[in-house]
């Protein structure tokens, strides 16, 4: 049943005011690194679990959220995923050392896969038509203003009131979102059953294998090879017991529809590079360039703010051009900035940095929105829930991952202690290879969409 008008306006609110608060604790936490390090006295692979145990929740438990939500109540769900976020995000100020700080981001990626999981299945129940469409639109629009403003708000936050805050300051945020939401009329479930063992089965996998990318470089090949082996194992399960399930956790047929697949390929690839950057550029200004937080996250406005103007820019172009000209053409930015980067030094300027910057922002948000509607076009209206899963599973699953390996290759090659020309040089190699990495796609997603049809341009 769809609620009244007003009861829409405060689900739309109050979901947007919530999904704020997700960017800013991934950017914060990237400002905060070097403070958090020398504070708590921690190494590098330490320090880098306050980041990938909170993407890591995230993405791991999104996949299972949005089932949850359907069974057991969205607003239920969304309610549990925004108090917890707002518990951990608070008692970040008092964390005594690395492991309850961990402990604590962890659970906030857990608070924020349920928060986004049940107010997205708030909107979809609170809007039709029309109206669904402008409100998921509004949301994306508010995801890449906090996406695009994070970093310099983290960093305002860590050099005037400390690192604490850029974790507390996002939860605060949180107190009037659940304000909100106890007015908001509640959606129950429809007890469908929850795909309990493909949850684990998924989560344990992507855990299993952040931990060993993440530990492998300072525990050794051992502890690398036996956790990346028992994700391997859990994976393979995954898929068995997906194949087995009258109604599974993630559709495994889509992954046949080879647009489906480049265009998911694709979206995953613009967040495996951005995402990363914007979790360890802020440490390279900071230590190397030696600019302060509050400056470091100025500077990222020129690699962010593209990502919140261009969209409806690239809604055009794909309106008059081939969708998968639009696509490669996008990623072609996004590789020639990240290939700019390979010039970063000490004395590194806004001027040397803004077009590097500008050019992998542009291609991120030329296709910010734009890249979703093409993968969900490429399949039956009765099927675009189980592939926006699939489409978000893959684009989350595969930035988490590009964060553990970054950080892995920084890791080693700065013998665990980012900063002086090694981490230079460092940097380099990973602008590379994250280079290489869009470049492969960008011949993946030709070859995937060639001669599988060519569909209306999207409706404008």
């Amino acid at each position: 049943m769809t609620p009244p008008s007003s009861g829409g306006t405060l689900v739309l609110v109050t979901v947007l005011l919530s999904t704020l608060t997700l960017p800013l604790a991934l950017t914060g936490a990237s400002v905060a690194l070097p403070d958090v390090q020398t504070d708590l006295g921690v190494g590098l692979t330490s320090a880098q679990w306050v980041v990938n145990a909170y993407n890591a929740c995230f993405a791991a438990f999104l996949v299972c959220a949005g089932t949850i939500a359907d069974a057991v109540g969205r607003t239920r769900v969304f309610v549990f995923g925004v108090g917890l976020f707002l518990v951990s995000g608070l008692l970040c100020l008092f964390a005594p050392g690395i492991e309850v700080l961990v402990a604590l981001r962890a659970l906030g990626g857990v608070g924020a896969a349920a928060a986004v999981a049940g107010g997205g299945s708030m909107l979809a129940l609170a809007f039709e038509g029309p109206a669904r469409a402008r409100a998921f639109g509004l949301l994306g629009t508010v995801l890449g203003a906090g996406t695009a403003f994070g970093p310099a708000v983290a960093g305002l936050l860590v050099e005037s009131v400390g690192w604490r805050f850029a974790f507390a300051g996002p939860a605060m945020i949180a107190v009037p979102v659940l304000l909100l939401a106890v007015r908001i009329p509640v959606m129950p479930g429809d007890g469908r059953a929850v795909d309990r063992w493909g949850g684990v089965l998924f989560t344990a996998a992507l855990l299993l294998l952040i931990g060993g990318l993440v530990e492998g470089p300072a525990r050794g090949v051992g502890v690398l090879v036996g956790l990346l082996s028992l994700a391997g194992l859990c994976a393979v399960a995954f898929v068995l017991v997906e194949r087995r399930r009258a109604e599974p956790l993630v559709d495994l047929d889509l992954l046949t529809d080879r647009r489906f697949v480049a265009y998911a390929l694709a979206a995953a690839t613009f967040m495996s590079v951005l995402v990363p950057l914007l979790v360890y550029l802020p440490s390279y200004l900071i230590s190397v360039v030696a600019l302060g937080p509050g400056e470091a996250g100025s500077w990222l406005l020129f690699l962010t703010v593209p990502t919140l103007v261009l969209p409806t820019v690239g809604a055009e172009l794909a309106a008059r051009l081939p969708h998968t000209a639009v696509v490669v053409g996008a990623l072609a930015l996004t590789g020639a900035g990240v290939l700019g980067l390979t010039t970063l030094g000490p004395d590194a300027s806004l001027g040397s940095v803004a077009l590097p910057f500008l050019l992998v922002g542009a291609g991120v948000g030329l296709t910010g929105g734009m890249i979703d509607a093409l993968g969900l076009g490429t399949v039956e209206p009765d099927r675009m829930g189980a592939a926006a899963g699939v489409f978000n599973a893959t684009r989350l699953s595969l930035e988490t991952v590009s964060i553990a390996v970054v950080g892995a290759l920084l890791a080693i090659l700065t013998g665990g202690r980012l900063a002086g020309a090694a981490f230079t040089e460092a940097l380099h190699l990973v602008a590379l290879t994250l280079a290489a990495l869009v470049a492969g796609v960008a011949v993946a997603v030709v070859a995937l969409t060639r001669g599988s049809g060519v569909r209306a341009p999207l409706e404008r």
